[in-house]
């Protein structure tokens, strides 16, 4: 594998360390801006598709045109048996693909939270990387049901669906192992309207201490797809 390309949904929501790594791997990594019209691209002229997290929904279909053609790229890029790694929304958008329900949380999970292994995920490669126990970054109010045929991977004490793996090789994260320092911010700057008062929301400061652990979680992200690099 060795061509990446990005679907990203806002200004803000960048790959983070994924962009490094492919760098350090001297990978081309494309974008397509999906929100300010960028076609998408021929499935042939890419090996990893990453799919970026965003502050809509995958039913804002009216306010977020642009969503059903997406929805429909990546149904494509699963029957063409593309690696894809989907983050926060782009986990939601592939479960949807993959036939399961997306739906309001219940409660907003937001800031750094710990996510605990399933038992199912034993010995799973790509779902090794992960510590049972990190505490991960989050931002979401949405989650998605386990696909049909997929591996449930982590659960959090707010949100029970975080990780699935599809055929060992499209990959669904709802939290955020690719935060840098600056997509922390970033992040912040534009949703800092969602921070509020709730169990699972942590507060400005909380969070940005929370920076600690980012080199972590980017170790982690690089391991993860070091292993999705050998799939295949």
């Amino acid at each position: 594998m060795n061509r990446i390309h990005v679907v990203q949904h806002v200004p803000f929501e960048t790959p983070g360390c994924i962009m490094h790594w492919g760098e350090d791997m001297g990978y081309p990594v494309n974008f397509t801006h999906i929100y300010r019209g960028d076609p998408l691209p021929v499935l042939n002229e890419l090996d990893l598709l990453v799919v970026m997290g965003g502050p809509m929904s995958v039913h804002d279909t009216g306010a977020c045109p642009w969503l059903r053609d997406e929805k429909k790229f990546i149904h494509s890029a699963v029957s063409s048996g593309k690696r894809i790694v989907g983050i926060c929304l782009g986990a939601q958008l592939i479960a949807e693909v993959l036939g399961s329900s997306v739906r309001s949380n219940g409660e907003r999970e937001i800031g750094w939270h710990r996510i605990f292994r399933s038992d199912e995920s034993a010995g799973i490669h790509l779902f090794d990387a992960i510590p049972d126990g990190i505490e991960v970054f989050h931002w979401h109010g949405e989650t998605f049901d386990i696909p049909p045929g997929s591996v449930h991977g982590f659960s959090s004490e707010c949100c029970r669906n975080q990780a699935f793996l599809y055929d060992e090789r499209v990959l669904g994260l709802q939290f955020h192992l690719e935060v840098t320092p600056h997509l922390m911010h970033e992040i912040i700057d534009n949703c800092r309207g969602e921070i509020i008062n709730s169990e699972y929301v942590q507060s400005e400061e909380m969070i940005l201490a929370g920076a600690k652990h980012i080199r972590e979680n980017n170790s982690i992200m690089y391991t993860i797809l070091d292993k999705l690099d050998k799939t295949g």
